[in-house]
């Protein structure tokens, strides 16, 4: 067995243990994927929310721990959903956000704002994100933001891989249609801050 396959035993046995209820196995768990939860709840609502809202995400994977299937390939598409379910829960009650209306957090990478010019592009994309729909538009940030595979994907919201395959390849034709029909020399005077 080589030094790979040890840290990834180790690790499937770490989740093991934290799922079948051992407190510092879970606590490892927090360690691990505390940073990239809340990245994924600060960019879909900001970080004084993703602050808020991340205990909650632990709490709620902590009491359904037993619903983990440790033969998933790792937490995080589990975690992600359970993410996403405390963020549902919090724009329900939220009255300043009305519902169907999508912004676009802070930028997670302003080295990529730089490459692509996103000053120009911003608003074109937050719009044609938020034309998408939700279902689709989640897809399409779990991909670009969270850097999951389709499959995990579909473990973190619930739904066929096949589903989301198909959801990906419509979303980034739908993406792609908007922002080449967009005015990106100058957004402001086709679309509006979100």
């Amino acid at each position: 067995m080589d030094g790979d396959e040890e840290i990834t035993r180790a690790a499937d046995e770490t989740v093991a243990w934290a799922m079948a209820g051992d407190r510092e196995s879970f606590a490892v768990l927090v360690r691990e994927h505390g940073q990239a939860v809340h990245a994924y709840l600060a960019r879909r609502a900001g970080r004084g929310v993703a602050d808020e809202l991340l205990t909650e995400v632990w709490l709620r994977a902590w009491r359904s721990r037993r619903s983990y299937d440790v033969g998933w390939a790792g937490p995080r598409p589990w975690l992600y959903g359970i993410a996403r379910n405390v963020l549902r829960a919090h724009w329900r009650v939220r009255v300043d956000r009305p519902e169907g209306t999508f912004r676009l957090a802070e930028d997670p990478w302003p080295a990529v704002d730089d490459r692509l010019d996103a000053v120009r592009l911003r608003l074109a994309l937050t719009a044609a994100l938020a034309a998408l729909g939700e279902d689709y538009r989640e897809v399409v940030l779990l991909v670009a933001w969270e850097q999951l595979t389709p499959a995990e994907v579909a473990l973190a919201l619930g739904l066929p891989p096949s589903t989301v395959r198909s959801r990906l390849h419509r979303a980034r034709l739908i993406l792609q249609r908007s922002i080449d029909t967009s005015d990106v020399t100058n957004p402001c005077s086709t679309y509006q801050e979100v």
